[in-house]
C-alpha cells in the first residue's frame, strides 16, 4: 500500500530552511545536490509518498512505472531465482536512487526492488525522469555517479556472499543498512535478514546469536538494534571498510 502525501512545490521545498536543515523532510543526497534551476524541473513532477514494509517498488522482468530518491525509506535490490529464492544484492536510502536502468533509457528491470524499511521518497514516472536526466546536466552527473556506487557495492557484496562467514556478513549488512536510514534500531525480521543474506533462517540466528554475545547488537521481535557500532565495524568482514574507502575516493575526486 502507497499512502500519497502531497505533490511537491519547488519553491516552497527549497525556502524552507527546516526542510533543507533539520527536520528531515529532505534528505536524498541527490537532490539535496541539484541547482535551483533543476530543482525547479526536477520537483515539479514529484510525489511525496509513504511506503510501507515489504512494498514492491519495482519487479524483474516487468516495465518500470515509477522511480524513486528514498528520504526516510531504505529499499532493498534483489536477485530472483526460477525457484522463487532471493538474494540481496544492494541497498538504497537516502544517498540513492531507485530505477537506474530507466535513467539510461531501458523500460524494464532486471531486479526486484522492495521497501526494507518503511518511510517516505520522492516518487516520479519512468518517462519524467528520462526527460529529466536529458534536460538537467547535474542530475545526470549525480544519477551517473551513484550507478558507479551501486555497481562497486554490488561486486563487493557478491564476493562477500562468496567468501565470507554469515556473522561476519550480517555485520556488514547492519552497517549498510544503518548508514542508509541513520536509526540505531532497525526494523528487520530473521526471516527478511535470512532472504537478504541468501541462507538459511537457522544460519542467520546462529549469526545473530554470536554478534549478541559480543555484545554489538540486541535483537528483538521485529527489530535489531546495534548496542556498539565501533565494535560491529570490527566484527565485520573487510566488505564494509573496502566499501567506505572507495566512496570516501570517489566523493574527494568530485570535490
Amino acid at each position: 500500500m502507497v499512502k500519497k502525501y502531497t505533490s511537491v512545490h519547488p519553491p516552497t521545498l527549497f525556502q524552507s530552511k527546516t526542510l533543507r536543515n533539520g527536520d528531515g523532510k529532505l534528505r536524498n543526497k541527490i537532490l539535496l545536490g541539484l541547482p535551483r534551476k533543476e530543482c525547479d524541473a526536477v520537483f515539479a513532477k514529484l510525489t511525496l509518498v509513504d511506503l510501507e514494509l515489504h512494498h514492491l517498488m519495482q519487479e524483474a522482468g516487468q516495465e518500470i512505472e515509477h522511480c524513486y530518491f528514498p528520504n526516510t525509506m531504505m529499499a532493498s535490490v534483489l536477485n530472483v531465482m526460477t525457484d522463487g529464492k532471493s538474494v540481496e544484492v544492494g541497498l538504497a536510502g537516502w544517498e540513492g536512487f531507485v530505477g537506474l536502468p530507466a535513467t539510461a533509457g531501458f523500460r524494464t528491470s532486471a531486479s526486484r526492488v522492495v521497501t526494507q524499511a518503511e518511510g517516505n521518497a520522492f516518487r516520479i514516472s519512468a518517462g519524467d525522469m528520462r526527460r529529466a536526466v536529458r534536460a538537467c546536466p547535474q542530475l545526470t552527473i549525480a544519477v551517473m555517479r551513484y550507478t558507479h556506487e551501486a555497481a562497486m557495492e554490488v561486486t563487493q557484496i557478491a564476493a562477500c556472499n562468496r567468501l565470507h562467514e554469515v556473522d561476519q556478513r550480517l555485520a556488514r549488512w547492519l552497517l549498510m543498512s544503518q548508514d542508509r536510514i541513520r536509526l540505531r534500531v532497525l526494523p528487520l525480521t530473521q526471516e527478511f535478514l535470512s532472504q537478504m543474506l541468501g541462507t538459511r533462517r537457522a544460519s542467520v540466528s546462529v549469526a545473530s546469536a554470536i554478534l549478541r554475545k559480543k555484545g554489538l547488537i540486541e535483537a528483538g521481535r521485529g527489530h535489531v538494534s546495534i548496542l556498539d557500532r565501533k565494535k560491529l565495524e570490527e566484527a565485520s568482514c573487510e566488505c564494509y571498510g573496502a566499501i567506505q574507502r572507495q566512496l570516501e575516493s570517489w566523493r574527494k575526486d568530485s570535490q
